[in-house]
């Protein structure tokens, strides 16, 4: 396939940016999307030219790190997938493709397609964790009783990578669907309800600190998930951090 790409090039945070337009061939349908991009970069470097900055890690839909706004869709325009598991064969032979970074006020360019998600970690670090008894004393997690359905649901959440496609999908790029889930592996098992109104309270706390805007749900980054991430994640934050605001 020959492909005609509008890259988003921008030195750094400062910079102004703009979209530059490259021309590749020879692309094969079962390339992946970052597989193409390393062709890109090849022949840019083969030229004595700056090749693109793009983030990627583990390459098998787990990091979250390959975060891509490919013609307008977080991830691009599969379902259920991270960039790196997007394949050229969702594209057409002379297809244009606009790929830009995440467009986010908490989610700054570090450099042309990379941005800085470290938000994120300051929002698990306010309350995304549970305290651990050491003592030698433990008691073994699996002894402890717990529903499927409610194991079920914790584990849907915890499927979260933090990639941040809910946020650069959300009109008001909001973090809501990324905390939710956050808050949902933990609020629904009995090692999180110790913790559980400090948490509601510190990541949402967080969460407004750095910038991200409110949720209105309108359910599109639901859709963009590449896991699924649910809804329901956010109705049953907004309860948690009810119940923690009113005992407060």
């Amino acid at each position: 396939m020959k492909l005609h790409l509008k890259i988003w090039r921008q030195n750094g945070p400062q910079d102004k940016g703009k979209m530059v337009d490259y021309d590749i061939n020879d692309v094969s349908p079962d390339m992946s999307f970052l597989e193409m991009l390393d062709v890109l970069n090849e022949s840019l470097v083969a030229k004595n030219e700056e090749p693109i900055a793009f983030d990627h890690d583990c390459r098998e839909g787990i990091c979250g790190t390959c975060s891509l706004f490919i013609n307008g869709e977080a991830h691009g325009p599969d379902r259920a997938v991270t960039t790196c598991q997007l394949h050229m064969r969702k594209f057409k032979d002379g297809d244009t493709i606009y790929i830009e970074p995440w467009r986010a006020k908490a989610f700054p360019v570090i450099k042309d397609l990379m941005v800085d998600r470290s938000a994120f970690d300051r929002i698990i670090q306010a309350g995304g964790y549970v305290s651990v008894n050491t003592s030698g004393n433990t008691l073994d997690a699996n002894a402890i009783p717990i529903p499927k359905h409610d194991a079920d649901r914790s584990f849907d959440a915890a499927a979260c990578i933090g990639c941040g496609a809910c946020v650069a999908t959300c009109k008001n790029a909001s973090a809501m669907l990324f905390v939710s889930a956050k808050v949902s592996q933990f609020s629904l098992l009995p090692q999180g309800k110790v913790e559980a109104k400090q948490r509601a309270l510190n990541m949402v706390k967080q969460m407004d600190e750095e910038g991200f805007g409110n949720c209105t749900n309108t359910g599109a980054c639901e859709v963009e998930c590449p896991k699924e991430i649910s809804l329901e994640n956010i109705a049953r934050l907004n309860r948690e951090y009810l119940s923690a605001a009113l005992v407060e």
